[in-house]
């Protein structure tokens, strides 16, 4: 079960946490706080906010201007401390907080290994952000095309074959950059593309948000930094158990990326005054996960997840996404209802959220904080529908969530960025260069991106939209 270097489960009791304990020490010893930020201690925020969010939250929203707390650039004292404790548990050179979710941790990558001009080679399902980081830069986006899942309307893995081509083709790439798992789940061979990347001697990149528990059950895939990965980005704030916003990016072992560029650049993008509540979520989670309570709730959410698929394979019109995919995530599908559709009737009539819908099929999570007995009633109210006579609504279909086309580029994206730009109708934009990125979040792929040129084949996923930018 266990993944990380010492082989030992520890107890919650006595696990470090620095920048909580540091925090706690804080609330212990109020001073005076003649210091941002302005609400002092909670004292200067409107009653109505203070008794819904709690008065320890608004009582410990501080800044580095408390010694004990130190400081997140350059890191120093207990911040310093958490991340090393953080690169230990993830076998990192290197491990740096983000409060800018995992999109701060891609520009900054991008900043550092996308210089412009340079090629890189990329997953067509890739985040917005990493579409941000090389228009920030100017680098030259080469195509990587997952298998498509057409039965399931959603990208699957990449073909290592397909990188190995690409290399062929571009001898001059600089990085391979990569999205998994998926957003709904499915993982790619890490392992050989990391290969192929180190022969050719290129650096190797995994957007890894939707990985972050890999590392503490063997009864997930591997994770990308143990398979050899350059740099790994992990969003603990999705499924580790830390605030939203707040997120890891890691340097492997033996990366040679610059650990004081990536600093530099992360400096420069993120908040001179960053939340010590983002920070000590992160070092919570961290403590919680390598914990034995941390790891015992995991095994019980990948059991619950077990028990959940062999419920709904019996469950006639049900079918679940199977095939090479973390076992913590559900995507299904019931017969005859789109993903969206399905959604409402969860929402209205079983008040279940999930997590999201796609064309045909729904995407569920079976986190460490849900129980058994959460999942019984998510199986039970799906056998229910299924049963059911619902039939799809109109206007939940109008509108396309998962793009499938392959970037038709008239330059790059940081070219069409900078141009002078002009805001036209979505039926006069046909054939011209988009200006902007539109990506529906999530899982906020790209649906359009600078420098690509306007078809028909995106008008389906526009038609929220009444307008567009274009390079004039």
């Amino acid at each position: 079960m266990v993944k990380f270097a010492d082989k030992t489960l520890k107890n919650l009791v006595g696990i470090k946490t620095p920048v909580l304990d540091a925090l706690k020490k804080y609330a212990d010893n109020p001073s005076v706080p003649l210091h941002i930020p302005g609400h002092a201690r909670g004292e200067g925020v409107l009653p109505k906010f203070k008794d819904i969010i709690g008065e320890n939250i608004v009582n410990l929203d501080t800044t580095d201007e408390f010694s004990g707390l130190g400081k997140l650039y350059p890191a120093e004292g207990p911040v310093a401390e958490a991340q090393e404790l953080m690169a230990e548990l993830f076998e990192a050179q290197h491990s740096f907080f983000l409060i800018n979710g995992s999109t701060v941790g891609n520009l900054a990558l991008a900043l550092t290994v996308a210089k412009e001009g340079k090629k890189v080679i990329i997953g067509r399902n890739c985040h917005r952000s990493v579409i941000s980081g090389i228009t920030l830069t100017g680098a030259n986006p080469i195509w990587v095309i997952p298998e498509q899942l057409d039965n399931w309307g959603i990208w699957g893995a990449v073909n290592p074959a397909e990188i190995e081509r690409l290399l062929d083709e571009n001898n001059d790439v600089s990085a391979v950059w990569i999205t998994n798992p998926t957003y709904e789940g499915v993982v790619s061979d890490i392992t050989k593309i990391a290969e192929i990347c180190k022969k050719r001697n290129v650096l190797f990149i995994v957007d890894e948000a939707h990985g972050c528990l890999w590392k503490f059950s063997d009864q997930l895939p591997q994770p990308a930094l143990e398979c050899g990965a350059d740099a790994v980005v992990h969003s603990l704030h999705k499924t580790g158990g830390s605030f939203s916003q707040s997120s890891v990016l890691h340097i492997g072992k033996n990366s040679r990326i610059n650990i004081e560029e990536i600093e530099t650049n992360l400096s420069m993008l993120q908040s001179t005054s960053p939340s010590y509540m983002l920070i000590a979520s992160l070092d919570a989670a961290r403590a919680y996960l390598s914990s034995e309570y941390g790891m015992q709730r995991l095994d019980a959410a990948i059991k619950n997840t077990e028990s959940t698929r062999e419920y709904l394979s019996r469950v006639e019109g049900v079918k679940c996404l199977s095939e090479s995919v973390d076992p913590t995530k559900i995507y299904l599908k019931i017969d005859g209802l789109s993903g969206k559709r399905l959604q409402s009737i969860l929402e209205i009539e079983y008040n279940i959220e999930i997590e999201a819908a796609t064309d045909q099929g729904i995407l569920a999570l079976c986190n460490v904080g849900n129980t058994a007995q959460e999942m019984r009633y998510f199986c039970e109210c799906l056998e229910s529908i299924a049963q059911s006579n619902y039939s799809d609504i109109t206007y939940l279909e109008k509108t396309k969530s998962m793009p499938f086309h392959i970037p038709a580029m008239a330059c790059t994206p940081r070219a069409a960025y900078i141009a002078e730009k002009e805001e036209v109708s979505l039926e006069e934009s046909i054939g011209k260069v988009c200006a902007e990125v539109i990506a529906v979040c999530p899982p906020g792929i790209p649906v359009l991106i600078p420098g690509e040129i306007i078809t028909e084949k995106h008008l389906p996923y526009l038609n929220k939209r009444h307008s567009i930018l274009i390079v004039k």
